[in-house]
């Protein structure tokens, strides 16, 4: 199955029967069969009618728009949900079960700094100029790794600091792998103010998108998080899925600006940075290579933890399997 982008104006899709019929300026460029669809992004000045939506929707393919500058997500559709309302129901419940949300972040945490750990180290021995760094960041994140072994009782409050302390000092040694030409200095958003950030940013929304879905199609309330608190406007769940996931995300990033497939001239820097839409292309190509793996991984995991609720059993989210993903 495959992913549609469209990311230029003047753009009109309509619907032709089992397909999508794609236009420029009034001219028929082509077609797309819907039964080989898995998702679609939309962005920029695109025309489309509600027959199109419902086409989509029918189909089962998720679809996605994105703000034209910002790449920020502005609206998901994703389609018919899954009949079985018995998983929602004991997800709610789990949501208010403190033992289950705080076994639940253990292993979240623990699959994120391990991650965090391994791209670090994995980059000491590429990167010996910024051994410094990456040594520091390295010792805080084993120091923060021993003390989560010590304590298997830590609520999700205590992990939710570790967490934190983790990242500044991820961040610090992660900065170090980036010229500094490209004015990288540490993690912000919103907006991202480095093109690194607004690469990371955009990275974290596609992923973002794919743990909707995959949460969305296992019959889960992509809502209701355990370790990320429902709220307002925030799909938790979906927040909770991709942390295991963020430093390989990052790693890609990383290796699309080393092998300068993105550089300080593909983004704007006008009231933060952006990715243009020259960048954008070759960014959309490498994230579905790259995005192989971690999709797999989210659907057994939303499969397992929809088992799981069902059984009424354990929580389930084999955040260490991440490790394991083949690159």
């Amino acid at each position: 199955m495959a992913t549609l982008v469209i990311d230029r104006s003047n753009i009109e899709i309509r619907s032709d029967g089992s397909a999508l019929a794609v236009y420029e300026n009034g001219e028929r460029r082509g077609t797309v069969p819907l039964k080989l669809l898995d998702r679609v992004v939309l962005q920029g000045t695109i025309r489309l009618d509600t027959r199109v939506l419902t086409r989509l929707a029918e189909a089962g393919v998720a679809t996605m728009l994105l703000g034209g500058r910002s790449s920020r997500r502005m609206a998901l559709l994703l389609g018919p949900s899954h009949r079985d309302a018995s998983v929602r129901l004991a997800q709610s419940q789990c949501a208010l079960d403190p033992g289950w949300c705080d076994a639940w972040s253990r292993r979240l945490v623990l699959g994120k700094t391990r991650g965090q750990l391994k791209l670090l180290s994995a980059s000491l021995a590429e990167r010996p100029d910024a051994r410094k760094p990456l040594f520091g960041a390295i010792q805080s994140i084993e120091a923060a790794l021993c003390s989560i072994a010590k304590a298997p009782d830590l609520r999700a409050a205590n992990l939710r600091g570790i967490e934190g302390a983790c990242a500044a000092a991820y961040f610090r040694g992660f900065a170090a792998l980036f010229a500094d030409s490209l004015g990288f200095r540490g993690r912000n958003r919103r907006p991202p103010r480095d093109p690194v950030n607004a690469a990371l940013s955009f990275a974290y929304t596609l992923l973002h998108f794919d743990a909707v879905r995959a949460s969305h199609a296992a019959g889960l309330d992509p809502l209701i998080g355990f370790y990320h608190r429902p709220a307002h406007g925030r799909e938790s769940l979906a927040s909770d899925l991709i942390e295991p996931l963020r430093p390989r995300a990052d790693s890609w990033v990383r290796t699309m600006f080393r092998d300068r497939t993105l550089r300080a001239e593909s983004f704007s820097l006008d009231k933060g940075a952006c990715l243009g839409k020259a960048g954008r292309e070759g960014f959309y190509a490498g994230y579905e290579d790259f995005a192989l793996l971690p999709r797999r991984w989210l659907r057994r995991q939303c499969a397992l933890l929809a088992r799981t609720l069902r059984a009424k059993g354990g929580p389930l989210l084999d955040a260490e399997e991440e490790q394991g993903m083949e690159d």
